[in-house]
């Protein structure tokens, strides 16, 4: 199943996060991830939530998208985006809450 890595962020070291922005391609690519959304400006329909950029990652499985997140050779990587920015991350699976609601005791 399809996962996707969501970051939510904003760059306080723009010239230091080209670094990351030029070597996180490579890990993508090795734990079959691909850029969906890679860091554009959000428009706010609705809430308090106030993203200045957001990134959504899609792997292939949570298997993937885990092993990317735990790469002994990215984390100095994520490092660097760390220190140059300050970021919000989650993993979401692409499904359904109505895949484990079993509908015959709902009905």
């Amino acid at each position: 199943m399809k996962t996707y890595l969501i970051l939510d962020l904003a760059i306080k070291d723009f010239p230091g996060f080209m670094e990351y922005i030029n070597k996180i391609p490579t890990y993508l690519e090795k734990h079959e991830g691909k850029y969906i959304v890679e860091g554009v400006e959000p428009e706010l329909i609705e809430g308090d939530w106030k993203p200045e950029r957001v990134v959504v990652l899609e792997f292939s499985s949570k298997d993937n998208a885990k092993a990317f997140l735990s790469d002994p050779e990215i984390q100095p990587i994520f490092a660097i985006r760390h220190r140059t920015t300050d970021s919000k991350l989650i993993l979401v699976e692409g499904s359904s809450w109505r895949d484990s609601v079993d509908e015959s005791t709902h009905a």
